[in-house]
């Protein structure tokens, strides 16, 4: 049995933020289908570079990976939590115990308003990281990520015979170092 509390102000119920783990890769899904069925849900995303086929693309992904926040009411006349464990996409309501975890209202609207001001983007490779060359004539040889061009390529510092030099090259040809 699941116990909630809930605060009636002149009639009106208060919801709490609550919190969905997804199956991998699938918060948009998961999403999809709790607000066709009524729910209130919001899934903070930020603009980051991945490397696709080859090249640096700005794709938009989750900003917490497998979670999911969901507006949910305890009063005993709104809809029903039943159906959220057997949506499309989710896992379970993250819960401590029998008690579903309550989620900071004012924790939810810092996210929303920095979501809705964000414009930057996650850079795959910043200045200064240590990169491995992929790609001959030098395969092998660690470098300094400088920049990424406007022709889609990116330049390296390489160390090659005591003296730095910068090198462009395809993003694919470069790989991080952990």
């Amino acid at each position: 049995m699941i116990r909630c509390w809930f605060v009636r102000v002149q009639g009106f119920v208060m919801s709490s933020w609550y919190l969905i783990h997804t199956k991998i890769r699938q918060e948009r899904v998961a999403q999809a289908h709790l607000e066709r069925q009524g729910f209130e849900c919001f899934l903070p995303l930020i603009q980051a570079e991945k490397l696709r086929r080859g090249a640096l693309q700005v794709v938009q992904e989750p900003l917490f990976p497998r979670y999911l926040f969901i507006r949910l009411s305890a009063d005993s006349q709104s809809q029903s939590w039943a159906p959220i464990r057997s949506t499309v996409g989710v896992c379970r309501l993250v819960s401590f115990g029998q008690t579903p975890a309550k989620v900071n209202d004012a924790l939810v609207a810092d996210l929303r308003k920095r979501a809705d001001a964000t414009e930057g983007v996650l850079p795959y490779f910043a200045p200064g990281d240590r990169v491995v060359v992929m790609d001959q004539p030098f395969a092998g040889l660690e470098a300094i990520y400088q920049m990424t061009d406007g022709e889609g390529r990116v330049t390296v510092l390489l160390n090659l015979l005591s003296k730095d030099v910068k090198v462009a090259m395809s993003p694919a040809g470069i790989r991080k170092v952990n």
